[in-house]
């Protein structure tokens, strides 16, 4: 690849622990990209190699970059830092391994990354049991066109952005839960606001077996929320904004707050998971669905 498609192109990262049932969907939404210069860099976090599965299904592509953590069950943010290591293109972006990218995501977002420093884009959040549609972070005609720390903090639906390489500050290891969240808001700390494609360009799969479908959900978020509180108090995590520094804080206990009602609601049997939760507030409030 050139020097300018090197700078110009996507190193996806793709943490993999269990996804054996999943990969190739993961991959495959690359494969469907009319944006070509991406790598995927898949981690293995399982001690598995996901190549076998990838080539049962017709998939052998030299953008495919294999590596892992050498450990089991390390978690996401230690195996996307493991693929971090591995990535040799200008831009970043996660992709969980049981989530899709839709196609001409990264055509949308890669020149907006490059000349911003990150670009985000809409989510749709979609049960993969049956493909139907939960709901989308926002509709279309309320999406801002910036996205800035304050604004990221009030959202609750996981975002992934495509990020300028000198600019992914990497993910905290020891908060294993509202990674991406700490993630995003270092992103924007660096950054400042940064284009928001109102397209839902990214599928959030909510699938059963998942970490948000377990029975202990609530009580995993309670504790990452109280060491982030904690790590806010401290170092700070990091964030050099004041200002975005006490937003976050503040969204951390709203959250808090939003969890506890949640786990109410899971209790008495009206959702399964948080974002059916989020969709049963939205329905409520008339603002749900995919729109």
């Amino acid at each position: 690849m050139s020097e300018g498609g090197v700078k110009q192109g996507v190193s996806v990262i793709i943490a993999a622990h269990r996804a054996h049932d999943t990969i190739v969907r993961a991959v495959r939404s690359l494969l469907d990209q009319d944006w070509m210069a991406w790598e995927a860099v898949i981690v293995s976090d399982d001690g598995t190699d996901y190549r076998p599965t990838l080539l049962a299904a017709g998939i052998d592509d030299p953008r495919l970059v294999f590596t892992g953590t050498g450990r089991v069950g390390a978690g996401a943010p230690a195996a996307r830092n493991a693929g971090l290591a591995a990535a040799r293109l200008g831009l970043v972006a996660p992709l969980d391994a049981d989530d899709r990218f839709r196609p001409g995501r990264l055509s949308a977002l890669a020149p907006l990354a490059l000349a911003a420093g990150a670009a985000f884009d809409n989510v749709a959040v979609v049960r993969d049991e049956d493909d139907s549609p939960l709901l989308r972070l926002y509709q279309e005609e309320q999406a801002p066109a910036l996205l800035d720390g304050e604004g990221f903090v009030a959202t609750s639906v996981p975002m992934f952005p495509v990020v300028r390489r000198d600019l992914v500050p990497g993910w905290d290891e020891d908060v294993n839960f509202c990674d991406d969240v700490v993630f995003n808001v270092r992103v924007l700390d660096g950054t400042g606001p940064v284009p928001l494609v109102a397209t839902p360009f990214y599928e959030y799969r909510q699938r059963a077996g998942s970490i948000t479908f377990s029975a202990d959900s609530g009580e995993r978020a309670e504790r990452c929320y109280r060491h982030v509180l904690d790590r806010l108090a401290g170092d700070g995590l990091g964030i050099r904004d004041d200002f975005l520094r006490d937003a976050f804080a503040r969204s951390i206990a709203a959250k808090r707050a939003r969890n506890a009602a949640y786990e109410e609601a899971f209790k008495a049997g009206r959702c399964a998971n948080f974002q059916e939760f989020l969709a049963l507030e939205g329905a409520l409030d008339g603002t749900s669905g995919e729109g």
